[in-house]
């Protein structure tokens, strides 16, 4: 059912230097691997701010919102004026790596008083929920990114088969328990996130926590032994009623929600002559189909609609940089004349 994947890659990624992408893979490697090098690179890296997971965000004059960056000695000085030792920087989690081979870390100050930070940097810590719908691509990955390492770091601190203390390397790439030896990795929960169409109209759902008026692609999480072709289909069948016939891969993306996911998007079809929704309202809070017109005009909006008070709720789509958004856009580009 499942289409093979003819390219892994685009173009664009295959364009870049593949002695520099090598590169840098191997230094990120090192950084994680050997607790001298990530002292070195913690240094002269750039350090994201959580406060209690919830990352920093700056407004510009122009009312753009980033995810700043900032220097180790700044953050060494924001944690002297707040009374602070600065060896809490140690703390800090390695994320990523810049083409400039700068390392990338994020720190969660959740145990002091959130104003006070917020005032010496001169932004706001906002739930990640929020942050994904003001973000800008390519800063809401990092912040998911950096946001799941914290919380794997806050809920793995005592191991599993012992109850005792679990320690972590510099770079928080891994903890171990000395008493017994296991060492333990950041996961992610598997998810197929899919698209359904019938051929000429796509069918979205929202949950009940969803913000007001925004459909989504059905998503559910692999149980354990199950293929992802599998999921997809139970999925389908479980929240609308409905028999998938074809599966085509799309991509996937890593998503912070409800911890930390990796989403296995899909287009699926179904038959045209079946397709009467029977909603589990267990699962969805309401579950339709959709015309190419009504999808694309949700498409053009860009930030969460205010409802005016005596107007219809405004259909509207996740942000472009979910996984979601693309498998919209790809259906909605597929039936344009």
């Amino acid at each position: 059912m499942l289409q093979p994947l003819k390219i892994l890659f685009r173009t664009n990624w295959m364009s870049r230097s593949y002695s520099s992408y090598v590169s840098r893979m191997r230094y990120l490697n090192r950084i994680k691997e050997d607790d001298e090098v990530c002292q070195t690179a913690l240094q002269s890296g750039d350090i994201f701010l959580f406060h209690k997971l919830a990352p920093l965000l700056q407004q510009t004059g122009s009312g753009i919102y980033q995810f700043p960056a900032l220097q180790a000695e700044d953050v060494k000085g924001i944690l002297e004026n707040l009374g602070e030792d600065k060896e809490m920087m140690k703390d800090s989690v390695l994320i990523n790596c810049t083409k400039q081979n700068k390392a990338q870390f994020c720190l969660d100050v959740g145990s002091i008083e959130q104003s006070a930070v917020e005032n010496l940097c001169g932004g706001t810590f906002i739930d990640l929920r929020k942050a994904f719908f003001l973000l800008r691509e390519p800063e809401a990955p990092l912040a998911s990114r950096g946001q799941a390492l914290l919380r794997w770091h806050q809920t793995n601190v005592f191991c599993s088969s012992t109850g005792q203390p679990t320690h972590r390397n510099q770079s928080g790439s891994q903890r171990v328990c000395l008493s017994s030896g296991i060492t333990y990795y950041p996961k992610m929960s598997p998810v197929v996130i899919t698209l359904v169409s019938d051929g000429k109209r796509c069918l979205l759902g929202r949950q009940a926590t969803f913000p007001q008026g925004m459909y989504s692609a059905l998503a559910g999480f692999c149980d354990m032994g199950e293929t992802m072709e599998e999921t997809l289909c139970r999925e389908i069948a479980e929240e609308v009623g409905l028999e998938v016939e074809s599966i085509r891969y799309s991509g996937s993306q890593h998503w912070p929600f409800p911890q930390s996911s990796l989403m296995v998007a899909c287009h699926a079809t179904v038959n045209p002559d079946n397709t009467q929704i029977r909603l589990d309202t267990m699962e969805l809070e309401d579950a339709r189909w959709f015309s190419l017109e009504e999808v694309q005009e949700a498409l053009k909006i860009k930030t969460p609609p205010r409802k005016n008070e005596g107007q219809p709720t405004v259909f509207w789509v996740p942000p472009n940089h979910a996984i979601a958004n693309r498998l919209i856009q790809e259906w909605a580009n597929q039936l344009q004349p």
